[in-house]
């Protein structure tokens, strides 16, 4: 039941971008190509990795599943924002608004906890080169594909629990171009501490842990390098690492500088930007990231189109 001065909200009403009318045009054909190509850069990938027995290693068992989790997470996002730059009055269902936040937060812990285990199978692969194939084992690898999707669907389906539980009365307008947690629990009339007590607990080190444990491998990594230097070692470690290291980047410095720093001063166009960093353009960036700067890839792509057979294995 709801008070005499209270309305349940039914639907929420997405801003979108701060775009003036006269650039909307532009901006929904620059968000539509990206998307496009988002979409179609992360399928290339899965599909050549799924194609090419030469590629099918630890490393790109998990650099698919990131491909995936790339799509998905550009997805959850970008056909809403492209429907509502068309509308008139930009929508969103209340049920849709909470299924849009689970599954943001959903592929984004995904590709937060694979980026670690791609750290980790790097840090494997430089440090301890001789025991790669023991330690890396198929079962191994399983446990972490595993691990990081049983982790994102407990740590997802909990934020969106605890936000079913509040209660919406009269402002329905979210100033952003999805739903996000924090822009929800500003519009809830009824308690949120339990939401920011479980946020803190839980969902800083959600985003500050693996970071740290990505930073640790690479540590590892250069320390390894510079206790026997060679120009050789030193360009084969980049060349492994330089793709993940630039995708490590993108997606932790946007997130790090949205939600960790302080937000005082942030104004609405800052953190649309920032959000469109890691929602949008690190995703679309992933797969040219690692075609462009990996040999196998490019070999695996030239095999493909050159019309040569390639087993398949299930």
């Amino acid at each position: 039941m709801t008070g005499k001065n209270q309305t349940v909200i039914l639907e929420f009403l997405l801003m979108g971008p701060p775009i003036k009318s006269e650039l909307r045009d532009q901006f929904y054909a620059l968000f539509l190509v990206m998307y496009v190509t988002t979409v179609m850069g992360n399928l290339l990938i899965i599909v050549l990795i799924r194609l090419d027995s030469h590629l099918h290693t630890p490393m790109y068992l998990f650099l698919s599943n990131l491909s995936f989790s790339d799509f998905c997470f550009s997805s959850v996002t970008m056909p809403k924002l492209l429907q509502n730059m068309q509308s008139q009055v930009p929508s969103i269902p209340y049920a849709g608004c909470l299924t849009q936040m689970y599954f943001f937060l959903f592929f984004g812990d995904l590709e937060s906890f694979l980026l670690v285990a791609m750290a980790y199978d790097r840090y494997v692969a430089i440090c301890f080169p001789l025991h790669y194939t023991t330690i890396m084992s198929p079962k191994l690898c399983l446990s972490l594909l595993v691990l990081s999707w049983v982790l994102t669907t407990v740590h997802a389906m909990l934020h969106t629990l605890l936000m079913a539980r509040l209660c919406f009365c009269a402002d329905n307008i979210i100033p952003h171009f999805f739903c996000d947690m924090s822009a929800l629990l500003k519009l809830a009339c009824s308690d949120t501490w339990v939401n920011e007590l479980v946020i803190f607990i839980i969902g800083g080190p959600i985003v500050v842990i693996p970071f740290l444990l990505i930073v640790m491998s690479y540590a590892r990594i250069v320390s390894s390098i510079l206790k026997v230097p060679s120009t050789r070692g030193f360009r084969k470690a980049f060349s492994t690492c330089g793709s993940h290291l630039s995708v490590v980047s993108l997606f932790y410095g946007a997130i790090i500088g949205l939600y960790l720093c302080p937000s005082a001063n942030n104004s609405a166009v800052k953190e649309t930007v920032m959000a469109m960093m890691y929602t949008v353009v690190t995703p679309m960036l992933n797969p040219f990231i690692y075609s462009l700067r990996n040999r196998d890839m490019k070999e695996a792509l030239g095999r493909v189109f050159c019309g040569k057979k390639i087993p398949f294995s299930v």
